[in-house]
């Protein structure tokens, strides 16, 4: 899918970059700005800040920035596709897209629309059962037997199915509409003239989000014996087993915290390990993690670690996880498995041993080249010339779907030490076997648009917070209030916790040793955060650079300078005087822009580079009263043309034994110089 830059230009000129990150992180007016906890990494104090002039968010401690569609992508995990379109549609604009017909785009409108009403439906099913769970005490009982907080259950949105075939009935009036069947609330049964059924009966709650914080489906697991002991949703438009993960939404800002995202197998899974201090932990929906799960993933982290029981099964589920990892197994990316021992789950295993000792065995967790060997080498008898062939057959696919790089190379080294080959020989083998099979197909990636790969499609939604500022736990003193939460706390997202960990604690993430903060002890709950690494100093701007800085960001000034200030600036050596004529050309074609829109506009441009460098990082900031900045800058402007004089006036001097009138030219210049100097002298 292709997009005209005319369009993300439009776009972004029409859309609030405030309000967009609002959505997410919790913002308070600074000045000129709005300032929050960045979403990006784990902070106390707001250094992340959103400036409505630019049109930009920028973090002074991470160096994270963009522009609207970035933060969708960075923050929410889209793809560049996706967050165009979810932006277009909060303010009324056609994504255009010459590639397809007329008849396609109203089908792909009429499909957004359709998810758009069913994740309605399901949001409304979540609130209720979320309502059923306060008055259920045998469903809070449950959860509070399995060590689940209420500051964890709101975090999750759990609820509660009350027992009965029709309590949905009360919810929706009009039980008999079709999105009920469509969405998986409701089951209807053909062979009993079509008889309608609640399907999630006396059963607690996981509501299933999508990466936009909406709800698309959900799990329920039984109080009793009953079985099936988990029911999810089925199939649905806005639902797919094969693609999403549980709990996702929730453990995204942690993952980035800890640095990697744990894959367990189930839903209490995932909400006793955030209860326990790993509130990076999805799960997948009863199915085997695929490729687009790990894809998904990589959005958001370069370390996943897959969390299997050490059984047969979560063995085998291990080995259906590698096969979906191996295409993103790139040289940059960690991929580990970590295996418990048998008689445990990770929250039986935290429990029993504590939560260092779960810690220890992740960061010890089997590398996926390793893993590659062994699960090749399983069954095989290495001490035979059929046993290490035996092994080789079984590697070649494994090795295959690695992408090409160096990880590549080294794990083909492995594999032929262990069959006894050379490494080029055992390539020349695999290489004569896949020339004489049918060649595969390639999938082109999109390519309309540098800098933003992605595709995909969703309905615009305000998705809710990730965090909220958290009810007390079950077992909180009475002055802190009841659990459940009631009134207008319960089932509401507004905001993001308070002390900024992404958390209901002061933890920091875990990391493995070897890193700045290898000296610092997790057991210690208490300690304060270590000293981060000192950042590198940013070499000193020049004049240019920072007349460019405040042009770029309030292209407005530009009506306000004069003939002199014009040739100056756009008589600049390159880069920055390209620079200043064309940022002239676009104030005269479009008007005022904001700077979201013009890095749009100078996509591969001779300038991209200059005014990329001069708008990146902790100094790019130029908020403040706007009558101080347009002093400043006038203070730049006249500076630089003093430059441009004394520099002229040399050449003068060295002419005048030959040209009479350059010393009447250096006396005109010099009185220009001296007005200049006294203007500049004052605003000093």
């Amino acid at each position: 899918m292709t997009i005209p830059q005319s369009f993300i230009q439009e776009l972004l000129a029409r859309v609030d970059v405030v309000d967009i990150v609002g959505r997410y992180v919790p913002l308070k007016k600074g000045g000129a700005n709005f300032m929050g906890l960045c979403p990006f990494h784990g902070e106390k104090s707001p250094s992340f800040s959103v400036s409505p002039a630019k049109q930009f968010y920028h973090c002074f401690g991470c160096g994270k920035n963009g522009n609207a569609i970035s933060f969708l992508m960075e923050h929410a995990g889209m793809g560049f596709v996706e967050a165009v379109q979810d932006l277009a549609q909060q303010v009324g604009l056609q994504v255009p897209d010459d590639d397809i017909s007329p008849q396609e785009k109203e089908r792909a409108a009429a499909a957004r629309q359709k998810q758009a009403t069913l994740t309605d439906v399901l949001e409304k099913a979540a609130d209720a059962y979320r309502r059923h769970l306060r008055e259920s005490q045998r469903a809070i009982g449950y959860f509070k037997g399995r060590g689940v907080s209420g500051t964890v259950a709101k975090r999750y949105g759990l609820g509660y199915a009350p027992e009965g075939w029709r309590s949905l009935a009360s919810v929706f009036p009009q039980y008999d509409d079709p999105l009920l069947e469509e969405s998986g609330l409701v089951i209807v049964n053909d062979e009993d003239g079509g008889k309608r059924y609640d399907r999630f009966r006396d059963r607690v709650m996981f509501p299933i989000r999508n990466v936009k914080g909406e709800c698309i489906g959900f799990g329920g697991r039984v109080l009793g014996d009953d079985k099936p002991k988990y029911l999810n949703s089925p199939e649905t438009p806005v639902f797919h087993k094969g693609r999403e993960l549980y709990g996702l939404f929730e453990a995204r800002t942690a993952i980035r915290e800890h640095g990697y995202a744990l894959v367990t197998e189930g839903y209490m899974d995932v909400v006793a390990l955030a209860q326990l201090g790993f509130p990076n932990a999805v799960a997948t929906l009863g199915t085997a993690c695929t490729p687009e799960h790990v894809q998904k993933l990589l959005r958001f982290t370069e370390s996943v670690v897959f969390s299997f029981d050490g059984d047969a099964a979560g063995r085998r589920a291990a080995r259906k996880a590698l096969d979906g990892a191996l295409p993103h197994a790139t040289d940059t990316r960690s991929i580990k498995f970590l295996f418990l021992p048998a008689e445990h789950d990770p929250d039986s295993f935290i429990r029993a041993n504590g939560t260092d000792a779960f810690a220890r065995h992740v960061s010890e967790a089997v590398p996926l080249s390793r893993f590659l060997v062994e699960s090749a080498s399983d069954g095989c008898d290495l001490a035979t010339a059929e046993g290490r062939a035996h092994m080789a057959s079984n590697a070649r696919p494994l090795w295959t779907a690695l992408p090409d790089g160096v990880l590549k190379r080294q794990v083909l080294s492995d594999l032929a030490d262990m069959t006894q080959l050379k490494a080029q020989d055992l390539a020349d083998l695999w290489g004569q076997a896949t020339s004489r099979e049918a060649p595969r197909s390639s999938h082109s990636g999109y390519s309309g648009y540098s800098g933003y790969p992605g595709a995909g499609s969703a309905p615009a939604r305000q998705a809710p917070a990730a965090y909220d500022h958290e009810p007390p736990s079950w077992d909180a003193p009475p002055d802190a209030g009841a659990w459940p939460p009631q009134g207008e706390a319960a089932g509401g997202y507004p905001g993001s916790y308070s002390n900024g960990s992404g958390y209901g604690n002061n933890r920091p993430a875990f990391r493995k040793g070897g890193d700045w903060k290898s000296n610092w002890k997790k057991k210690d709950k208490d300690s304060p955060w270590p000293p981060q690494p000192r950042l590198p100093r940013t070499p000193t701007a020049s004049r240019a650079d920072h007349a460019a800085r405040l042009l770029l960001s309030h292209m407005a000034f530009l009506e306000e300078l004069t003939h002199d200030d014009h040739t100056t600036l756009c008589a600049q050596p390159a880069p920055h005087g390209p620079l200043f004529s064309w940022l002239e050309a676009q104030f005269h074609e479009h008007g005022p822009l904001a700077w979201a829109v013009l890095r749009e506009s100078l996509r591969e441009h001779e300038c991209e580079a200059l005014a990329v460098k001069v708008m990146t990082g902790s100094h790019a900031q130029t908020e403040g009263a706007m009558q101080e900045l347009r002093l400043e800058l006038r203070d730049l402007l006249n500076r630089m043309q003093i430059e441009d004089i004394e520099a002229q006036q040399k050449l003068l001097m060295l002419q005048a034994a030959d040209d009479p009138t350059a010393l009447e030219r250096y006396r005109g210049l010099e009185q220009k110089r001296r007005v200049l100097l006294g203007v500049a002298a004052k605003a000093a």
